[in-house]
This record gives C-alpha cells, sequence and structure tokens, in this order.
C-alpha cells in the first residue's frame, strides 16, 4: 500500500510540473456569464491523477453555492485572510421570485460585512416599511428607524443583481477562487469531512475533480444529498407562491411593502426596480393552477384581483395579460444540524422559513457575522475534531435572531391565512386591529419582522398580547356563552400556532442560550 501512494505522488508530481510548465504564461480564471471574475488561489496546484481532477489543496476553506449566504460568506472570510475556494453550479445571472427584500436588519449586517454597495447601482430600492390591507380598511407600519443613521432601511431590488454583485466583490479578491462546477459528493475519511467531489466542464466535457480544504461549508439549499449528511432535514412546504411583475404601477403608500390578508392566504406587493413592483400571490398547499392550460390566469382573475385595492387592479390584470408567471415552492426547514468534523452547513442549505416576512437573507447575513467572530481568532483550521466541537457554539449564537425570525415567519403565515374556523378568523382580525392601534402595537412587531430588534421573549409577549386583545374584543360590550368559547378556542389556537414553532427551533436555546454548554466552547488552544 505504501509503495503505491509513493508511485502515485512522483506521477503526479511529474505530471503538475509539466501542466505548471505549460500553463505559465495562462492563468486560469473563474467564469460569470462569459467574463472574467476572479483567479485562482496562487498556492492551489492542479493536477491529475489516474484521470481524476484534483484542485483546492491549498484553500482554507471551500464554500459551497455562490448565492447571498455563500458570496458573503466567502468575502467575509477572505477579508479575515483565509484562502477561499468558492463552487458554484451555475454563474449566470439567477432570474428568482424571491430573496428579493432585505430588511433593515439585515442591511445592517451587510453594512457590518463591508458589502453594502451591493446594493447599489442594480436600481434598488429604499423600502420604509409596510401597509396592511383588509376588508377595504388598511394601516400603515413603519419601520421604526429613528435611532439609526439616515442610510439604514429595507432594500428591495432584483435577486439576481444583488448576487452578480456580491460575486464581483469577491471575484475581485486575489484569495479567492470562484468557479463553476456541481458538487455531487463530500470526501469523508474516517468520519471527517476533507473536501468535495465535483463535476465542472472541459472543453465541453463533464470532468470529475476533486476540492481539499479543512473545512467545507454548504450553503446552496439545492444540494439535497450534501444537507442530508450533515443534518436531519425536516421540509415542509406549506404553500407556493405565484409571482409576477406589475409594470410602472403605483403602490398606494410608495417605499413600502404591501400585504393584502386576502383569502385563502396573503399576497404581497413591494418594488424591485424604479419601474417594477412584484408581486406574489400565496396559495396554499403544494399544488398549483396549471399555467399553461390558462387554469392560473383564470385564478389570478377571478379569486385574486377582486381582493385587491382599487389602485393595484389595473396593473394586475395588466401583468395577467402580459405572462411570465412564475411559481415558487415556500419550503420551511427548522435547523437540525449533524455536527460533522470538517463541514458546516449555512443558508437556505442549512435553515428556511415561510418567505412572507422576508427574512431569510437577513438570518443568512447574521449567520455569517456570528460565524466570523468565531473563526477569526483561529489561524489553523487543521484540527477538526477541536474546531468542530468549537463551532457547536454556533448553533446556540445564532438563536436570538434566527429563532425571532424563523417563529414569527411561521407564526404570522397561519394567523394572516384565512380559516373556516371562526377563533382562528377572530385572531386574524385581532392581529389586524392590534397592529393599527399604533405605538409600541405596531412598533415592538414590526422591530422584530425587520430583524432590528431580535428578542424571542419579546416576540412571544406581542404574539399573546393580540390573542388577549382578540379575547377582549369578544367579550366587549357583553360576553355571552358563545363568545367566551371562541375565546378560549383563540387562546387555545394562538399555543397550537407557536408552541411547536418554538419546539421545533428549541426551547433552551431560543430563551436561555446561556444555559447550554456550547454557549461557552472557547477557541482550540492551536
Amino acid at each position: 500500500m505504501g509503495s503505491d501512494y509513493l508511485f502515485g505522488a512522483i506521477l503526479a508530481s511529474l505530471l503538475a510540473a509539466i501542466l505548471l510548465f505549460r500553463s505559465r504564461s495562462r492563468v486560469k480564471k473563474a467564469r460569470i456569464g462569459g467574463e472574467v471574475v476572479g483567479a485562482p488561489l496562487a498556492s492551489t496546484v492542479e493536477s491529475t491523477v489516474e484521470g481524476d481532477g484534483c484542485s483546492g489543496e491549498g484553500a482554507d476553506i471551500i464554500v459551497v453555492g455562490a448565492g447571498v449566504a455563500g458570496s458573503a460568506l466567502a468575502y467575509t472570510l477572505a477579508q479575515d485572510g483565509r484562502k477561499v475556494h468558492v463552487i458554484e453550479r451555475d454563474l449566470t445571472e439567477p432570474d428568482r421570485i424571491v430573496g428579493e427584500l432585505l430588511q433593515p436588519g439585515g442591511y445592517l449586517k451587510l453594512v457590518e460585512l463591508g458589502l453594502q454597495d451591493c446594493v447599489e447601482e442594480i436600481d434598488a430600492q429604499r423600502v420604509l416599511g409596510y401597509a396592511l390591507f383588509k376588508d377595504g380598511q388598511n394601516t400603515k407600519l413603519p419601520y421604526p428607524l429613528e435611532k439609526f443613521h439616515s442610510d439604514v432601511a429595507g432594500r428591495s431590488f432584483h435577486n439576481g443583481r444583488f448576487i452578480q454583485r456580491m460575486r464581483e466583490k469577491v471575484s475581485s479578491l486575489p484569495n479567492v477562487r470562484l468557479e463553476q462546477g456541481t458538487v455531487t459528493t463530500l470526501l469523508e475519511e474516517n468520519g471527517t469531512v476533507k473536501g468535495v467531489i465535483y463535476k465542472t466542464k472541459i472543453n465541453g466535457e463533464d470532468l470529475p475533480r476533486k476540492a481539499y480544504a479543512p473545512l467545507t461549508i454548504v450553503c446552496d439549499g439545492c444540494f439535497s444529498n450534501l444537507r442530508r449528511a450533515l443534518c436531519s432535514p425536516k421540509v415542509d412546504v406549506p404553500s407556493c407562491f405565484v409571482g409576477l411583475v406589475l409594470e410602472n404601477c403605483k403602490l398606494p403608500f410608495p417605499n413600502h411593502g404591501h400585504v393584502i390578508l386576502a383569502d385563502p392566504s396573503p399576497i404581497l406587493f413591494y418594488p424591485i426596480s424604479s419601474t417594477e413592483v412584484r408581486c406574489l400571490v400565496d396559495v396554499p398547499g403544494q399544488k398549483v393552477p396549471s399555467i399553461a392550460n390558462g387554469e392560473m390566469a383564470n385564478y389570478l382573475r377571478t379569486v385574486v384581483a377582486p381582493q385587491l385595492p382599487p389602485e393595484l387592479y389595473g396593473s394586475f390584470i395588466g401583468a395577467i395579460e402580459k405572462g411570465n408567471i412564475r411559481t415558487h415552492p415556500n419550503r420551511s426547514m427548522p435547523a437540525a444540524p449533524h455536527p460533522t468534523p470538517g463541514a458546516l452547513l449555512m443558508g437556505d442549505a442549512f435553515n428556511m422559513r415561510h418567505p412572507l416576512t422576508g427574512g431569510g437573507m437577513t438570518v443568512a447575513l447574521s449567520d455569517i457575522v456570528v460565524l466570523r467572530n468565531l473563526l477569526k481568532p483561529l489561524r489553523n483550521l487543521h484540527d477538526a475534531s477541536s474546531l468542530c466541537k468549537y463551532l457547536e457554539s454556533f448553533y446556540t449564537l445564532r438563536k436570538p435572531v434566527a429563532s425571532t425570525i424563523n417563529t414569527l415567519a411561521g407564526a404570522l403565515y397561519k394567523v394572516f391565512s384565512a380559516s373556516p374556523d371562526k377563533a382562528r378568523n377572530e385572531m386574524r382580525q385581532a392581529c389586524f386591529d392590534y397592529l393599527s392601534l399604533g405605538g409600541v402595537f405596531s412598533a415592538g412587531p414590526i422591530s422584530l419582522l425587520s430583524g432590528l430588534n431580535p428578542r424571542p421573549l419579546s416576540l412571544v409577549a406581542h404574539f399573546f398580547a393580540v390573542a388577549i386583545y382578540g379575547v377582549g374584543r369578544l367579550l366587549v360590550p357583553f360576553p355571552s356563552p358563545n363568545r367566551m368559547w371562541i375565546g378560549a378556542r383563540l387562546i387555545s389556537g394562538a399555543c397550537g400556532i407557536i408552541f411547536p414553532i418554538i419546539k421545533a427551533e428549541g426551547v433552551r436555546q431560543m430563551f436561555f442560550p446561556a444555559m447550554v454548554p456550547a454557549y461557552y466552547r472557547a477557541p482550540p488552544a492551536k
């Protein structure tokens, strides 16, 4: 066995020398849409052994996926001096109907990571709060931004433009290699992840290659096989979004997201450029009307359009006539990691919540700040076992922000959806009326939603304040047995909504993180 390794090493060295000689005048660069965007790591040796490509030995960290989470993570780690190899399955500009609204809390994290200029030059729109509509009534819910710099606000944009700006910034760093390839599996040795196997096109042919690094971080949720290897995913799909773009449409409240509490579930409107407004119609369940045979267009005209404010009706019908109707499944997945030496999950590969509240990017960017602070004191990442034990603290330290936004997203979706249950509908009306009170009754919940006040206890307090407010509405002016029974079911229903979400997030991690031993993990000695 030892002689085989020796022979292989000699052969690999000879071939590497030949390849290095032939390519001295050329520097291989990753490309985005055919344009050069970055160079390989200076210390990376590319060799071929028995027909299998082998690359990335010089990298400190491999990042799988270059979406919002992967790009931001790669940039942050590289800024700290790490050599980063990023592998993205498709480097052309994404075209998605979600990931278009960054909350103010997420923008603050973007500033903290030095990436705030990525929302510039893409026609991003400032978002200053929400407007809520129900049964012909509306209420304006501004973000509580009084204590922040004037530049702090939400941002809405084309998701693809934002990601391309981030990729351009990442690829500008000399210690980042950005490469297009499809990761197929993790390279494991005695239970420790050593790198990845991926396929990349060379001369038009898909060839398998290997990349090695002390730490591999998977950020792309599309690699379900990698996710299953590193966590226990329980993916739920409560609904689907149907997306349209309204052109030259004036929103009733400029620079605000609009939420229509429709039947059967909410409808969202928000600007994504100076001339375009995104509409997302939530359709409960995993099946939606067919777009191909016209069922979807008919559903939008007959069921959705009559429930819209008059100011939006004409543009909405125009968007249906134009076509280009898109759908997207709304996935929810609590974080349930398997701590694995040499590997870590982040972004959509790790944790998802209903996109109703637009909190996904805020959670991802907050996670990156936590991980950066944990890795910063470490000079050596090669002790995989000690590093894995140390990084268990990441799962606890991320909880205040992540659990607040995750819980709010799941709870609000259920509260905002119509129901045949009278108690649930009373809760829905109570929520609208509670937010309409203004002051702390609107600023408190909106500060939670925006990521500006990530406090789980505050979330639970406001949630049950809504439920108690709803019971009070039922008992005034005269309580009756029927109203008292509906009130009791309203409280019971509120518990049935929020407690399962809290359980999935983890009660101790969410409310008492200091009681979790991993909270106090110190960096490895070496």
